[in-house]
This record gives C-alpha cells, structure tokens and sequence, in this order.
C-alpha cells in the first residue's frame, strides 16, 4: 500500500484532535507517575503503580477521575475494593494493550515482517502476545494467582479484548482509513481501539473476577 494514500479518505479535523487528545493523555500520565512516584502515594505492587499510569494513554482525563476514586483512594483506604465498576477492573487488560502497542508497533515496523502482503496480521499478533505476557504479570503480582492461571486469565482477556481491538483495527484497514504509524492519527484510532476492547472484554473480566483469589485490598 501507498504510504502517502495510508488514511487519505480520513477527515482533516482528525488531526488537532488527534494531537490534543493525545496531549492530554500524556499529561493525565503524568499528572498519575507524579502523585505516585514523586508524592508518594505508593501502591502495593509497582504492576499497579504502571497499571494506573498506562491507562491515562487510552483514557485521558478520564483516568484522573477513576485514580482519584478507585485508584489513590482505595489505595490509601482500603475501601471500596468490592464495589468497582466493571471499567476499573478492565483498566489492566487495557493498559497492557496501550503498553504492547508502544512496543510492538515501533518492533514490528522495523523488523519489516507481513502476512499476506501487510504487517497488519503481524501486529496484531505481536500485540497480542505483548498484551498477554504484561497482563499475567498483573495477575500474577496483584491477584496472588500462580502462573499457569495467571497466563490462562491473561489469554481468555486479551482474546476478548481482541474481538474489540483486533476488530477496529481490521474495520480501519480494509477501509484504507488506517493512517501509517508515524502518523499522529494513527495513535489516535488505537486509542479508541482500546476503548472498545474495554467493551468488548468486559463480559470476560466480570467473569474472571468473580473467581479470582483476592490479595489483601489495594488499588487496581
């Protein structure tokens, strides 16, 4: 495909929406690193701590609202931990998108690989198992479970979350409205790839929830 056609038929106001929702994410990030790492409102697991700092990549000022509440609240609290919504719960699974995105985009450009002539099969694999590797790791530190089961949860979220992401990035594609990777747009659209894979993996987490073991309360 023509890298100057990539994300042509896309509207022009994307772009300074683009560059200001993606502002805001980085400064919601920052504005989460900043209360943990630098006030010292400390989590129990740094997975957490990373956790909640990733998820400002997809949701913005949105995620300020849910640290404050869910986040350095329980945190400091230990209260409401039985209470969450469905979202907060879901909030790792995406944050571990956002993370595998950052890293499996930029690799698998470079590494040059495709699938039936385009690297879109390729990154959705990579992310996928990017995705996986972090989110066992979650379960693992912060659920108390052991690694096979970690891995097995991580697996049945992503897949989920996957029917969400894997599906706008295909939809984005075979529509020629996907933008190339140096493209702030692109960025963009992954960002709200991510919020329908929340949507999408909802149904799995709420199932998993109910019967993961629980560690002594602490934030998300």
């Amino acid at each position: 495909m023509d890298m100057n056609t990539m994300g042509a038929a896309l509207p022009e106001w994307l772009t300074p929406l683009a560059w200001t929702y993606g502002v805001l994410a980085l400064l919601s990030a920052a504005v989460i690193a900043t209360d943990v790492w630098a006030r010292g409102h400390r989590h129990r697991t740094l997975t957490a701590e990373i956790s909640w700092v990733a998820s400002a990549l997809f949701l913005a000022p949105a995620a300020l609202v849910l640290y404050r509440r869910y986040g350095r609240q329980t945190q400091t609290s230990g209260a409401g931990t039985d209470t969450k919504p469905i979202v907060v719960d879901s909030l790792p699974g995406g944050s571990a998108s956002a993370l595998a995105h950052l890293v499996g985009v930029p690799l698998v450009i470079a590494s040059g690989l495709t699938i039936a002539g385009t690297d879109l099969w390729v990154m959705i694999a990579v992310i996928a198992v990017l995705a996986i590797a972090l989110l066992a790791v979650y379960e693992r530190t912060n659920d108390g479970t052991n690694t096979p089961t970690a891995f097995t949860r991580a697996t049945v979220t992503v897949l989920a979350f996957d029917i969400g992401m894997g599906g706008w990035m295909l939809l984005l594609h075979f529509n020629d409205l996907m933008p190339p990777a140096t493209d702030v747009r692109f960025w963009f659209l992954m960002q709200i790839g991510i919020l329908a894979g929340l949507l999408t993996g909802a149904p799995a987490v709420a199932a998993l929830r109910r019967t993961a073991p629980r560690l002594p309360a602490t934030a998300a």
